[in-house]
């Protein structure tokens, strides 16, 4: 099995750098292969821009969604998102792996669905949700937090995770991935906030990534999210149950 991980933090030795590195460890001890996406350290731009294309379907403005067709049509894909689309087609499992930021992703991680996840090429009006293009893929989101885990839930100071990483783990499904339970790492700035001596941070935050291993480990027995899908809606795209 190939993973690829799709990592979205600005420090290498961070814990989410610490996570990164304990997934590709695991993975390949499972005998599987793994490639990653840094995307800071690769200085990915996430900004969706006409600067990005050589053979512009309408110089005179910027239409994103026609561009991308365009370009996936006259195949003049910008060159770093022909590289992550072939990370992607290769790999049987994606990890999207980042700290939670203003009760979702960096802005970074965003910026790389907006363009790579190209409209005409990886979704088109009827290839979404269960007949993506990445139908038969799996998805997972590794996430942190610096508050610990008693803040979060409905109704909570932190939030709700259930919330809050919907639009991520929505937007996986769109492209057709079967999205599996995420792994949240909660507390990881626990000596900053005061709950708990720098010693017992470390213990915890070690034990942490054991568990992220034996979270990887068990993949093949974890049943995927549930998400509306096209027998779900009715021709105008509502509910019909």
């Amino acid at each position: 099995m190939h993973t690829h991980i799709v990592h979205a933090h600005p420090e290498p030795l961070s814990y989410n750098g610490a996570l990164t590195r304990a997934a590709e460890t695991q993975m390949k001890k499972q005998g599987g292969t793994v490639t990653t996406s840094d995307l800071y350290g690769a200085e990915f731009d996430p900004v969706e821009a006409g600067r990005h294309y050589s053979n512009r379907a309408e110089p005179e403005r910027f239409v994103p969604l026609a561009e991308q067709r365009h370009a996936w049509r006259s195949d003049t894909v910008p060159e770093d998102i022909r590289t992550e689309i072939a990370n992607l087609e290769r790999a049987d499992l994606v990890i999207l792996q980042f700290p939670l930021w203003w009760h979702g992703p960096p802005a970074i991680l965003k910026g790389w669905m907006d363009r790579v996840f190209m409209n005409g090429g990886l979704y088109t009006s009827r290839m979404r949700y269960g007949a993506g293009y990445f139908k038969g893929r799996r998805a997972l989101v590794s996430v942190t937090t610096g508050a610990p885990r008693a803040a979060f839930g409905p109704k909570s100071r932190g939030g709700d995770f259930e919330t809050m990483l919907w639009p991520v783990q929505y937007s996986m499904h769109y492209m057709g991935f079967a999205v599996l339970p995420p792994f949240i790492s909660y507390g990881v700035q626990g000596h900053g906030y005061s709950y708990e001596d720098r010693e017992t941070l470390e213990e915890r935050l070690s034990d942490n990534l054991g568990n992220w291993a034996l979270h990887l480990s068990r993949l093949d027995d974890a049943e995927r999210l549930r998400f509306p899908d096209w027998p779900d809606w009715d021709e105008d795209g509502r509910a019909t149950g």
